[in-house]
């Protein structure tokens, strides 16, 4: 499966500051940067917050491909990051990084688990580790997510980011060989509700011997009758 790509209209601006993005703002843009390493410098835009959502609402989230049309060139880009007003979440700054059809690049990818474990059938307790893996893949190649098959995993097992079949053109770059999904025994899963159960009765007796101190206490508290 191919990105997803769309197209996002952009102009040129001069000049930064809270000046500049107040000016923006009025016009209903906001400051935008393009980085990249075969640029000479970074390129300076504005874009309309509203377009870059609406850019990004695709099954491929920040791993859409965006052609950003800049009067008469184009910049393909993925949206790195942006800043965002905590009260109002609107849109207040964007970043984006300038990509190569030819050159591969690094995209966080959500991690999906399928199939029914074997361990989860026994009674075992199935957890996810890693929600997303950090994968290199051209700009044209990067898939909307990564499946893992637990079906063959058992109680006490645990799956890893090499046991992981990556599509055609991706790739992982790490030294460690962690751990993104593990099924725990029945006996930790009923450990801590079963530890609780036994500490209720002994508290129980407890209670009532605090129950019967206190009573003569307050029998002997009572004024007397005459």
């Amino acid at each position: 499966m191919s990105v997803d790509k769309s197209t996002l209209e952009a102009k040129a601006r001069e000049g930064a500051g809270k000046g500049v993005a107040r000016r923006l703002r009025a016009q209903g843009l906001v400051p935008a940067v393009v980085y990249g390493k075969h640029l000479k410098q970074p390129v300076h835009l504005a874009v309309d917050p509203k377009s870059v959502r609406a850019a990004i609402n695709t099954p491929h989230k920040f791993n859409t491909l965006i052609q950003i049309k800049l009067g008469g060139d184009t910049h393909q880009v993925l949206l790195k990051d942006y800043q965002m007003d905590p009260v109002t979440r609107e849109i207040l700054h964007v970043d984006f990084i300038g990509v190569r059809e030819n050159e591969p690049v690094k995209v966080n990818v959500p991690l999906v688990l399928t199939g029914k474990a074997v361990g989860v059938a026994d009674g075992g307790l199935l957890t996810q580790v890693r929600r997303e893996l950090e994968v290199w893949a051209l700009p044209n190649a990067i898939p909307e997510k990564i499946e893992a098959d637990v079906t063959e995993m058992k109680i006490a097992e645990a799956m890893h980011v090499n046991d992981v079949k990556l599509p055609s053109g991706v790739s992982i770059k790490t030294n460690v060989n962690y751990t993104i999904a593990v099924i725990s025994a029945p006996e930790a899963v009923e450990a801590a509700p079963a530890a609780a159960a036994a500490a209720a009765p002994a508290a129980a007796p407890a209670a009532k011997a605090g129950e019967k101190a206190a009573a003569p206490a307050a029998a002997a508290k009572a004024p007397a009758k005459k």
